[in-house]
């Protein structure tokens, strides 16, 4: 398994999601960890992903999102750039957190306004 070390440049107008920005708002897991948590780690499944700081046991809105690394990192998916924003992520977020679809836990960060 390999964990590639990539330059994140601007895109298209759009940022891509660096590894020091948030992918777990519920318990402030940030992409590095997550990269980390894979390369050292090699867990068989993407579930297990949780086991790193309850990544996607929250709310539920980043286990596409850790579903979608693990694929990357695992080599069962091509690798894809993020298109999104750190900001487009958390308002993202926000949406699904307010249609319903997850409650994020006591301490998580809050959905922007």
């Amino acid at each position: 398994m390999r964990i590639a070390q990539r330059s994140f440049a601007r895109f298209e107008g759009n940022f891509v999601v660096e590894l020091d920005d948030t992918i777990c708002y519920c318990f402030h897991v940030s992409k590095r960890k997550i990269f980390n948590f894979l390369r050292i780690h090699h867990p068989r499944r993407a579930s297990q992903l949780s086991e790193c700081g309850g990544a996607g046991t929250g709310c539920g809105w980043c286990v596409p999102f850790l579903k979608r690394y693990f694929a990357e990192e695992t080599q069962q998916a091509p690798r894809l750039e993020e298109l999104l924003t750190p900001e487009e992520y958390a308002r993202q977020r926000g949406e699904y957190i307010k249609a319903g679809k997850g409650t994020p836990p006591p301490g998580a960060i809050p959905p922007p306004a």
